[in-house]
């Protein structure tokens, strides 16, 4: 199993990224994936998630309304579009799976983190 985390790079405040997570080895019909991220000195926390029972997403409050999770089974890829991005949204982002959305917070996989710098 693999996931491959890529996207990330510097962009002014209130500019966008799209952060792609490329999965191999796991089903994405099957499993629950989500985004997380992590700024010097803090905690990591979960940006969003997505369920694979129906495709329903959640969102951290600091980030609801400007980011937005996707998956394309066909590309066997997930995404998290980030638009409006403010300084405080810099941190290593990271993808991560697990077969349970209970668990997510917890996940069995996880990929290698990219760096969103917001920054002027």
């Amino acid at each position: 199993v693999q996931l491959q985390a890529s996207g990330g790079g510097l962009v002014q405040p209130g500019g966008s990224l799209r952060l792609s997570c490329a999965i191999s080895g796991l089903s994405l019909d099957t499993n629950n994936f989500g985004w997380f991220r992590q700024a010097p000195g803090k905690e990591r926390e979960r940006v969003s998630c997505s369920s694979s029972d129906d495709g329903s997403a959640y969102y951290a409050d600091s980030v609801k309304g400007r980011f937005a999770i996707s998956r394309d089974n066909a590309k066997n890829t997930v995404y998290l579009q980030m638009s409006g991005l403010k300084p405080e949204d810099s941190a290593v982002y990271y993808c991560a799976a697990d077969s349970s959305l209970a668990t997510i917070d917890r996940p069995h996989y996880w990929g290698q983190g990219t760096l969103v710098t917001v920054s002027s």
